[in-house]
């Protein structure tokens, strides 16, 4: 599977933004879904999965209560949605992908991921 990331961008710290990435290829509800950020110097850490049926959610304590991942089967994209954004939130966005074993199987370690998208850079400016 092939993921495209895009939506990213500059905004003020308060803001917020929707990234998107858009899956082809294989059948995109075969797999669970994951967004990663990684800042300048950082390693790439963890922000939020969602199973393929949609039913399980997980995301990083760092951005719970701000971060909202969803996905539409129909159009082979997943999103998240950021809200109140802060400039710790600045980093590049990977979505990323795997083989799921059921409708709520879902991963949080990047190991798990086989598939990746390009990235997409995300900068909040205080």
């Amino acid at each position: 599977v092939q993921l495209q990331a895009y939506g990213g961008g500059l905004v003020q710290a308060g803001g917020s933004l929707r990234l998107s990435c858009r899956a082809s290829g294989r059948l995109f509800s075969n797999y669970g879904m994951g967004w990663f950020r990684q800042a300048p110097g950082k390693e790439r850490d963890f922000v939020a999965s969602i199973s393929w049926g949609g039913t399980r959610t997980y995301y990083a304590d760092s951005v719970k209560g701000r971060v909202t991942i969803s996905r539409d089967n129909a159009k082979n994209t997943v999103y998240l949605q950021m809200n109140s954004l802060k400039p710790e939130d600045t980093a590049v966005y990977y979505c990323a992908a795997h083989d799921s074993t059921s409708s709520f199987d879902t991963r949080r370690l990047s190991d798990d991921y086989a598939y990746w998208g390009q990235g997409t850079q995300v900068t909040v400016s205080s």
